[in-house]
């Protein structure tokens, strides 16, 4: 499958990725600026990614843990996720994801 990142900046990269890739390892592999400090242990918001309105409705819905994160996250947004607790499938086709203008780490390291 193919996952699409808009930069801050709005340059876009998009790259490929295996059936059952996590999401944060694919962007960081990418260089993408997502930290993931508590390395998906949903404790911070530092891989919070807003996914594409027209993508968001094909990921399977957030834990309560994950919506409970989301509302720390820096510029969260209706569609924002967790790129830690997304799994890549085929199925998604090409997701489209925006790395937010900045991150909240809510471990306090």
């Amino acid at each position: 499958m193919k996952v699409r990142f808009i930069q801050r900046d709005g340059t876009v990269s998009e790259v490929t990725a295996a059936d059952g890739a996590r999401l944060l390892d694919i962007a960081q592999a990418d260089n993408q600026p997502l930290e993931g400090t508590c390395e998906g242990d949903m404790a911070c918001a530092t891989c919070h990614v807003i996914v594409a309105a027209e993508d968001f409705a094909r990921l399977p819905p957030a834990s309560e843990e994950e919506e409970d994160m989301l509302d720390l996250a820096y510029g969260a947004t209706r569609t924002s996720r967790l790129s830690c607790q997304i799994t890549l499938n085929e199925a998604l086709g090409t997701l489209t994801v925006t790395i937010p203008g900045g991150s909240r780490n809510m471990q306090g390291r």
